[in-house]
């Protein structure tokens, strides 16, 4: 008869806890101690004929596993490991160098944070031969992982169901704990998407005592959880709203949700990439049934941030000039979704997609051109949706040097050249009608009044056209900027209040301390 081995949480059903031989078997913690209390009580679970075994990484076993006098394996094999993730490629090997793993239940406790940045093409192969190895042996895997930020590696196995026969996570909160269970398999069934409520007391876990009736969690469908932003004063619309001080704990409160409503607020464009971290974290780990919305409180958005939200698993993103009641609206109007578009896995590829260029401002002719050809070149990025080019002459008595120390672009990915008396801009991701208010933030004078003519190109056959007749010019047409000493002076004290530049006052002394006028 196969042996079936447990989980060391009280209370806890055998669909969720049983763990039979010839499988792996993943439990993530935020804590390394609590990692070391579900290991030793896992160890306590089992019968006293059990043959357990558990492998530390990092540590000294005997200092961290206790066996309890009233229960449990009468033994339990301890070995240690180094605590590099290439010792993991040995594992099978050196525990058959040691023992017959056959109906063994074998714990693999990981040292803290180890496999936080563990590249998928090296954890991947080997859950699939560790998988073939367990299922070979006829033993049973555990790998208890505690890490302080496990959401990436979590997101990333949620896919590996047939290397993995269970998933689960381990989160601390204020008074208990989040038990996550992605999926569990075992011979009673499989369960999936299960979020329990768990205590520890005297260090051991237990579900807690509402939980225990109820398999699967209840319908959120209807609650709405809003940044407090979003409704811009007004308070709670009904019982179904909860509002949030921060997108942060209106995050965190989410990872409990099923099918609620989620409504992030935008202030800044610093937030951007945090944000699209979280929402790729919510829909990966919280499935398809979410809604999730982000409403953007000020101007902060260009398309390719747009475009990274959404791709990262938002349902709607609210621009910053809809009214409360258009986006009230658009919230009424994403109930009862399921979000179809594929997410994937690891964030760093959206990323790489709406990020490609790392450059800003002036760039030499030839530099100009090899950065402008590989955006046109990325097959990742949509197609005539890379960004403008325009060429712009100077009005006559301006150089195009003079012309340049105008330009002041403050994106990412906005570059510029001079050559052949003219100014040439390319603007990563702008759209064509946006172009007008583009160039007023870049330039503190009205464009017309610097320039005479423009050409302008924005789909990717023209721009690589241009491109082409550009690299044809010869490098003593090329013209270099202006030498600026470090202790210039801005050309015009002024800045930008996100609708029009405004000059800077500058305070003039006119009379000294003795009252007498100050000479000019």
């Amino acid at each position: 008869m196969d042996s079936i081995f447990s989980i060391g949480i009280q209370s806890l059903w055998d669909e969720l806890s049983h763990m039979p031989v010839g499988g792996v078997w993943w439990i993530n913690t935020d804590r390394n101690e609590d990692a070391i209390s579900l290991v030793n009580q896992t160890i306590a679970a089992q019968d006293k004929d059990s043959r357990v075994a558990v492998i530390s990484m990092g540590e000294e076993p005997k200092k961290i596993i206790t066996l309890e006098s009233d229960g449990g394996p009468q033994t339990v094999r301890l070995f240690s490991m180094s605590a590099e993730v290439d010792s993991l490629y040995f594992l099978s090997r050196d525990v058959q160098c040691s023992i017959d793993p056959d109906h063994y239940l074998v714990i693999l406790k990981c040292a803290n944070n180890v496999l936080q940045n563990i590249p998928a093409e090296k954890l991947l192969p080997w859950l699939e031969k560790i998988n073939k190895w367990a299922k070979f042996q006829n033993c049973t895997l555990l790998v208890v992982n505690p890490g302080s930020n496990n959401d990436k590696l979590f997101s990333l196995l949620m896919g590996e169901y047939r290397s993995l026969f269970g998933l689960a996570s381990l989160r601390d909160q204020v008074g208990s704990y989040l038990y996550d269970i992605a999926f569990w398999c075992n011979e009673k069934g499989v369960s999936a998407r299960q979020q329990l409520t768990l205590k520890q007391s005297e260090g051991k876990w237990h579900l807690a005592q509402q939980e225990e009736t109820v398999v699967q969690p209840r319908s959120d469908e209807k609650r709405i959880l809003s940044h407090i932003a979003v409704l811009e004063g007004a308070p709670a619309l009904s019982e179904n709203w909860s509002l949030f001080e921060s997108n942060e704990a209106l995050f965190h409160e989410a990872r409990t949700t099923q099918a609620a409503t989620l409504v992030f607020s935008l202030m800044q464009n610093n937030q951007i990439e945090t944000l699209a971290r979280q929402i790729h974290t919510l829909r990966r780990q919280r499935g398809s049934a979410l809604k999730i919305v982000v409403r953007e409180n000020n101007t902060s958005l260009r398309a390719t941030d747009e475009r990274l939200l959404l791709g990262c698993g938002a349902n709607m993103v609210v621009p910053w000039n809809a009214p409360l009641s258009r986006c009230l609206t658009l919230i009424e109007s994403v109930q009862g979704q399921q979000f179809s578009r594929h997410v994937p896995e690891d964030i760093s590829t959206l990323l790489s997609m709406t990020q490609p260029m790392k450059l800003r401002g002036y760039q030499k002719w030839d530099n100009f051109c090899d950065a402008v050809g590989n955006m046109m070149s990325n097959t990742l990025l949509p197609a005539d949706g890379k960004g403008v080019m325009v060429a712009l002459r100077p009005v006559p008595g301006i150089r195009v040097e003079q012309a340049l120390t105008l330009c002041r672009p403050n994106r990412t990915g906005d570059i510029m050249t001079i050559g052949d008396n003219r100014l040439v801009l390319f603007l990563s991701f702008c759209r064509v009608n946006d172009l007008d208010t583009a160039l007023n933030h870049i330039f503190p004078l009205p464009t017309g009044d610097i320039f005479s003519n423009r050409m302008i190109w924005f789909e990717d056959n023209a721009i690589s056209a241009e491109l082409v007749q550009m690299r044809a010019l010869q490098p003593e047409q090329w013209v270099k900027p202006l030498v600026i000493t470090s202790d210039a002076k801005p050309i015009l004290n002024a800045r930008h209040d996100g609708h029009v530049w405004r000059r800077v006052p500058e305070p003039h002394r006119l009379l000294t301390e003795n009252g007498e006028n100050v000479p000019s």
